[in-house]
């Protein structure tokens, strides 16, 4: 019956895992391993950016601020989140980047479907 439900704390689950808490890149069998949805908590520090644009994107992704300031970079615009439950959805083609506000900064992510090979690599941060 364990294995029908998981307990965690998204800071710390995340931390081990650039933030994942649910998606295809959790070992199979586990309760948050998914090919359909993908879930991210994102703790960001001060000034923090995406290392790389994300460009060639077929997923759809719904990221909404939870604390501090975040700005979403799209190509024709940049969308400005400054209050908590500010979102942004943006779909398939939309290359995209991202900077953390001044204050550490916390977003959730969901992407859909899960699809391998859309993760950067492992820094050293």
């Amino acid at each position: 019956m364990g294995d029908s439900v998981y307990v965690g704390r998204a800071g710390a689950d995340g931390a081990r895992n650039q933030g994942w808490l649910l998606g295809h890149f959790m070992p199979e069998g586990e309760l948050r391993h998914s090919r359909d949805v993908e879930v991210k908590w994102g703790v960001h520090p001060p000034g923090d950016r995406r290392a790389a644009w994300a460009v060639g994107e077929t997923r759809t992704a719904l990221l909404v601020l939870i604390r501090g300031a975040f700005d979403i970079e799209l190509r024709d615009r940049t969308v400005v989140l400054r209050d908590p439950g500010d979102y942004v959805v943006w779909g398939p083609g939309e290359d995209h980047s991202w900077r953390a506000g001044d204050q550490e900064t916390v977003v959730l992510t969901v992407r859909w479907p899960s699809l391998p090979g859309w993760r950067l690599p492992l820094t050293g941060h």
